[in-house]
């Protein structure tokens, strides 16, 4: 019989009693059922312990066992085109067991353990191997190749190698001798504390953007590969559908889609697209590199909390073979809402709003474990965190939203208006900002054109320039602007519709690669300089606008195809045609 028995339960939160034997972040099994929990709290001879299952049932006087080990997952090949729960637990493998609900105390592994991998081991007998040392491969899906590394710790000469063949995940493939004798036996999957960031070489300098596809975001407020980013916006604004076209076409190798508190049907809606779309640079399908971990809004909201870390640890896992993993985090609210209801569990004392005065120092230890890094292989690797945010009623000050902003340097604001008004994405380009975009000038210069940024900010100034101008078009009305002011809420709107705005469903609009969006903004600034010289002359400019340039300018997005970038040269034409017009009926 086991010495820790269950003393009190409230919630989520177990305390036990029965010896002083279990430590800190110590992963336990609770009660008749063995339900996973993770020990929180040591004080004398009691126990408190986070339990990551329904408590319902349980019991003083049940048993508690100690696994003597921290909470852990274990990683290796499968894990991609799958879905987990918060604490990395197959939910397809879980519903062929169990049925469409989560069984209590059902222990399932993260991987298949019978399944047979085609396996090129690297190294022989006599060989070195160091932390970082590939020993091991195969091919996980038809986009990814699956590279074992020697963990931290592992140092010495190889004296046992299998040749290459077939293996499971708990084949022991090598072994290895430290200069102490002891033996490191290294399989195709190895345990990984979620907790505890993985060690890496060196972090480097972010000097390279995420591709997003997305004109407001990859222009006007990008974001570097190894980057923070948040979208904070209320209800309905669009924060899923922006995390979704994310996930679907930034140019990351990996994408972890973590779905953290949300609702079930939009995890559904998830699962269902991604497994239907195609990978818009191999055309295989997208989930041969795609990650989901869905802890929904009816599941135990202690998993909840762990499932955040969870993903991240499979983020840096694949970062460390020299991969780019794009993590989506929706949302971390409702992360912060676990923290809150279990610290309430905990009797702790609450700060600002109820939620735990370790609030800040939580969230600062998710997005610091982003990063772009050397591994220790000595590849380049990085991870980029986009945490949703939730803030009650759309409320930026409150405790979630100001401390995340502390912490990522992207800030992706989403506004209600905008999304009832179906401009999408709803990102506000006034209350939005990049931190990156100093950083990541080099790389444009020279993978875009030295003419990209330039455009950029062209493009900034009049969205900005607009905005002051509308607060006295609401007190006077446009008409008694001079013409030169006219004609920059004129160039902004042009922006804001057919350049800002973005079609999600349309072939040609859901994806824009940085050339085109650099000839986009070239071919409106050019309407707008030629604009200007007109009105220096005293012409009017309803004049430019009654020959319908503006309007066939906002429909570029939809009329030339991302490989159609020569179609430019007709709207230049169409723009110089249109000015020389106006130039000589006022000559």
């Amino acid at each position: 019989m086991s010495q820790y028995v269950i003393k009190g339960v409230n919630g989520p939160v177990v305390t036990v009693v029965g010896g002083q034997g279990l430590a800190m972040m110590d992963m336990v099994h609770v009660g008749n059922e063995g339900l996973i929990g993770e020990v929180v709290g040591v004080n004398g001879g009691v126990t408190t312990v986070q339990v990551y299952e329904d408590t319902a049932g349980l019991a003083p006087g049940q048993p508690v066992t100690a696994t003597g080990a921290p909470m852990s997952v274990k990683l290796g090949p499968g894990l991609l085109s799958n879905i987990f729960d918060g604490i990395a637990r197959p939910l397809n493998v879980i519903e062929e067991k169990a049925g469409p609900f989560i069984t209590r105390g059902i222990n399932i592994s993260a991987l298949d353990e019978e399944k047979l991998w085609d396996t090129t081991v690297t190294v022989k007998v006599g060989d070195t191997i160091r932390p970082g040392t590939e020993y091991a491969f195969c091919q996980e899906t038809s986009l990814i190749k699956h590279r074992c590394l020697a963990p931290a710790g592992v140092d010495g000469k190889v004296t046992r190698a299998l040749p290459s063949g077939s293996y499971n995940v708990n084949e022991v493939l090598v072994e290895v001798t430290d200069l102490y004798g002891r033996v490191h036996k290294l399989c195709l999957a190895q345990d990984c504390r979620i907790r505890t960031p993985r060690p890496m070489a060196e972090r480097l300098p972010i000097s390279r953007p995420l591709i997003t596809g997305q004109r407001i975001i990859d222009t006007l407020f990008p974001i570097g590969k190894g980057g923070a980013a948040a979208i904070p916006g209320p209800f309905g604004a669009g924060k899923t559908m922006t995390q979704h076209q994310l996930a679907k076409w930034s140019d990351a190798d990996i994408i972890v889609y973590l779905g953290c508190g949300e609702r079930g049907n939009e995890m559904t809606q998830a699962l269902e697209e991604f497994s239907e779309l195609l990978d818009p640079k191999s055309h295989q399908p997208l989930m041969n590199r795609t990650i989901l971990i869905a802890n929904t809004s009816n599941m135990p909201v202690a998993a909840r909390e762990a499932s955040v870390y969870t993903g991240m640890t499979i983020a840096e896992y694949y970062r460390d073979m020299g991969y780019h993993v794009a993590l989506m985090a929706d949302s971390t609210s409702r992360w912060a809402e676990a923290l809150r209801e279990i610290s309430g569990r905990l009797e702790e004392m609450p700060a600002e709003e109820g939620f735990p005065a370790y609030l800040a120092s939580r969230l600062a230890e998710f997005y610091e474990r982003a990063g772009y890094v050397k591994t220790l292989e000595g590849k380049e690797g990085s991870v980029t965190v986009i945490g949703a945010v939730s803030p009650q009623g759309g409320d930026f000050s409150e405790p979630v939203t100001q401390n995340t902003k502390r912490y990522v340097r992207t800030f992706w604001g989403l506004d209600r208006a905008l999304a009832y008004a179906r401009h999408f994405p709803s990102i506000n380009w006034l209350t939005s900002y990049s931190e990156y975009a100093a950083d990541l000038k080099p790389w444009y210069d020279a993978n875009v054109g030295p003419d990209f940024v330039p455009c950029r900010n062209k493009i900034a100034n009049l969205l900005q320039e607009e905005s002051s101008l509308m607060e006295i078009v609401k007190l006077i009305g446009a008409d008694i602007l001079p013409e030169d002011q006219k004609l920059v809420i004129e160039t902004a709107r042009l922006i804001r519709v057919g350049f800002l705005q973005q079609n999600a469903y349309h072939d040609i609009d859901t994806y824009v690669p940085l050339e085109k969006q650099l000839k986009m903004m070239q071919v409106i600034l050019r309407l707008y300089d030629g604009a200007r010289a007109l009105i220096a002359r005293s012409i009017p400019l309803s004049q430019l606008k009654a020959t319908g340039i503006f309007e066939t300018l906002t429909k570029i997005k939809y009329e030339v195809a991302n490989d159609q970038m020569e179609k430019f040269a007709e709207y230049d034409r169409l723009v110089d045609e249109a000015l020389d017009s106006v130039d000589k009926a006022n000559r």
